[in-house]
């Protein structure tokens, strides 16, 4: 065994017994000079910021990195996860830190398996997790076009492609990555807003040896900074404004995901305000709650769209102001004004007439409820929460309606079958009677997921609206297998999601994972296609005459099981206990409705700047002036 590997395998056993690399050498397991290369240093750094998942692809361009981290798997300190696509590593991810809190790094090789992980990293942007991405890229010498660059020949193409979507840093030389793991540091870990960090690493500095470098040198991870304001006028300007106006809506974004229940509910008495929600954080306030309008925005409900439309003060809570989550700039006509609050100044920035608290959101909660409670609470209109009341009696009353019709004949399937809103009604009843976690798929799925969805706690269900990435749900199962299977996940996705991402069938046999993908298949991209009906009268090039036999298609992987859902309530019902009691990933084909019936979807009542909506949503906007 050469004299590299053996000083490998024993930095790796120190790491493995004591956690840091700080507390290795305190202790005298090591010595704080050693000669390191800058694959191994990338991998240590890691390591000593608590990064345990490494997943991805290897290529001709990150061979150097599989060799150190085959020896650190060897001795027990990392998991290395090999899979068949660099996106579904990059959701897998995603999944760990949202879920798990727990960062990991997803490893590529140079070129095309690069640039497919930074096109799926647009999930963590969006949402907000930190996320380190390991590329291989082109050598520093520039001794001619290395395979698979931008074949340009220009420097560093693909930092300057990394650098537009965030933080990134070129490893040109070993040194460096010191500065390198403390820039990621800052925005994976330090920073409130998370944000993914990507590292393009030289094949030819990877295996460069940085002579007595000084392990103490390697930053630890940060603990999250919450920022607070500590202008306590602006805090006593925005009671008073709470406090002058009658009719208050709260709604949150993803940047309330983690505010406490109990201080969210307790603001929303203080505040005599009804609660809306974003469609990424259900449950944070119980669904079954009185003040609770559910969900609101382009594919909002009838009660969250209205608590947006008639309230004159809107406190938006943790928001960046997507598109659909506020109807493209539409959805608070009345609002006088806007309590903005966000730990981000930019997204603070959003709107006009809104009085802007920088911090925490879970924080100013807290400091705006001890205000409220010192200074007198607010009393809203008298008829404002019954108006809101009456308004979530007949969205309840529309969505039973529509479950109480479960089936519809199917022009092109030519037999009746499920609709959407039934069978994901009754598969969500299911998955909380059991209690697994939802993932909900990007398109028509997602959409009516969201209306239906009523969690009375957090972190049941993750649906990915920030980039709305189609393929994600069943991608990030792969999470709950690495993460060692303590929860059941049940992906919700559409034939069209699947089937742009269907690797998980590989690797949930090789990763052990237990879980539940319900397959929603109309043969088309439903979501679009009720689009173009919506505003041009036709389709064009959504639909799909394709037959797959998904039961099959899932059950040649062996480990995997497929079952067919049925085209009945009672059916799907069986089925659906069938795949859980299976030990292995399941998969349950659900053909299902699309056609022109108002009972076979749950409507749209927000509304939402593209196609020929464009101007009449853009010149709705400008009138508001918000």
């Amino acid at each position: 065994m050469s004299e590299l590997i053996e000083n490998r395998i024993r930095r790796a056993q120190a790491l493995r017994m004591h956690q840091t690399l700080r507390s290795a050498v305190e202790s005298g397991a090591l010595e704080p000079f050693q000669d390191i290369s800058l694959s191994e240093a990338v991998v240590l750094g890691l390591v000593n910021q608590g990064v345990r998942h490494f997943i991805g692809i290897f290529g001709h361009g990150t061979t150097d990195v599989g060799e150190v981290l085959r020896i650190y798997e060897q001795e027990g300190v990392v998991r290395t996860a090999n899979v068949r696509n660099e996106i579904e590593a990059s959701h897998a991810a995603s999944m760990l830190k949202w879920k798990y809190g727990r960062t990991a790094a997803v490893f590529t090789s140079i070129g095309p398996g690069a640039m497919q992980a930074a096109a799926a990293s647009l999930v963590p942007l969006s949402n907000g997790l930190g996320v380190y991405y390991l590329m291989g890229d082109e050598t520093t010498e520039s001794e001619g076009p290395n395979m698979q660059q931008i074949p340009r020949r220009e420097q560093e193409l693909f930092l300057r492609l990394f650098s537009v979507l965030g933080p990134a840093y070129t490893l040109h030389t070993p040194e460096a990555v010191f500065t390198a793991l403390k820039r990621g540091d800052a925005v994976v870990n330090g920073r409130q807003k998370h944000t993914p960090f990507y590292m393009p690493l030289p094949m030819n500095t990877q295996p460069l040896v940085m002579h007595r470098c000084n392990l103490l040198e390697f930053p630890s991870a940060s603990p999250e900074s919450k920022v607070i304001c500590a202008d306590r006028h602006v805090f006593e300007e925005a009671a008073e404004l709470i406090r002058s106006s009658g009719r208050i809506t709260v709604k949150t974004g993803g940047g309330a995901a983690r505010v406490s229940p109990d201080i969210l509910s307790h603001f929303l008495e203080l505040t005599d305000a009804v609660y809306v929600h974003g469609p990424q954080v259900p449950g944070l306030y119980p669904a079954s709650a009185p003040r609770n309008m559910t969900v609101g925005g382009s594919k909002g409900s009838i009660c969250g769209n209205y608590a947006m439309a008639n309230c004159d003060l809107l406190i938006a809570v943790g928001a960046r102001g997507v598109c659909q989550w506020d109807s493209s700039g539409t959805a608070f006509p009345k609002a006088r004004q806007i309590l903005s609050i966000n730990c981000d100044y930019e997204d603070l920035g959003q709107y006009n007439r809104s009085l802007r608290i920088q911090g925490d959101a879970e924080c100013v909660l807290a400091a705006l409820s001890g205000l409220l409670e010192e200074t007198g609470r607010a009393h809203a209109d008298p008829d404002w929460l019954e108006s809101c009341r009456k308004k979530r009696a007949e969205w309840d009353a529309y969505r039973q309606l529509r479950f109480d019709h479960p089936v519809l004949f199917d022009e092109k399937w030519q037999r009746p079958l499920l609709t959407q809103p039934a069978a994901i009604k009754a598969a969500v009843d299911f998955a909380d009677e059991h209690g697994c976690i939802k993932l909900f798929d990007a398109g028509d799925v997602q959409a009516n997921g969201f209306q239906i969805t009523s969690d009375d706690e957090p972190g049941r269900t993750f649906t990915e609206t920030g980039a709305s990435y189609m393929g994600f749900a069943v991608s990030s199962m792969l999470a709950f297998a690495l993460e060692g299977g303590t929860d059941y996940p049940i992906a919700f996705t559409g034939d069209g999601s699947f089937m742009m991402t269907p690797q998980i069938l590989v690797d949930a046999v090789r990763y052990h994972l237990r879980g539940m993908i319900l397959l929603f298949d109309n043969r088309r991209m439903a979501a679009i296609t009720g689009l173009q009906y919506a505003q041009y009268g036709s389709e064009f090039r959504t639909d799909d005459e394709v037959e797959i036999d998904y039961v099959k298609m899932a059950s040649a992987f062996r480990g995997v099981k497929g079952f067919y859902g049925g085209d009945s309530l009672p059916a799907l019902k069986l089925a659906l206990e069938e795949a859980y009691r299976h030990d292995g990933l399941s998969v349950v084909h659900i053909p299902v409705y699309f056609g022109q019936d108002e009972m076979g979807g749950l409507g749209v009542f927000g509304d939402w700047n593209v196609g020929n909506n464009c101007e009449r949503v853009q010149r709705t906007r400008h009138e508001i002036g918000l």
